[in-house]
């Protein structure tokens, strides 16, 4: 028979739910804002830059910004985000 504080924490953890699970990939690529917003790398600043106009490097410069329905998906991926 198990002790009153064993019954406790036995109850305790059948009643709890389960932690949802973040995806280990979204983690990696995602930041949020104080705001909600999720921020991004942007793509095209790896490699092969010499072919890009000083104009598209200027483009490229800062973050990226997820339009909305792109950051409700995110988010799904991200519960405690």
């Amino acid at each position: 028979m198990a002790t009153r504080n064993g019954y406790r924490a036995l109850m305790r953890k059948e009643t709890e739910m389960p932690k949802m699970k973040t995806k280990s990939g979204a983690k990696k690529r995602f930041k949020f804002t104080a705001n909600g917003k999720i921020k991004t790398g942007q793509t095209g600043k790896r490699h092969r830059l010499i072919s890009n106009s000083p104009a598209r490097t200027r483009d490229l410069r800062g973050t990226a910004v997820l339009s909305h329905s792109e950051t409700q998906r995110v988010k799904r991926w991200m519960p405690y985000g």
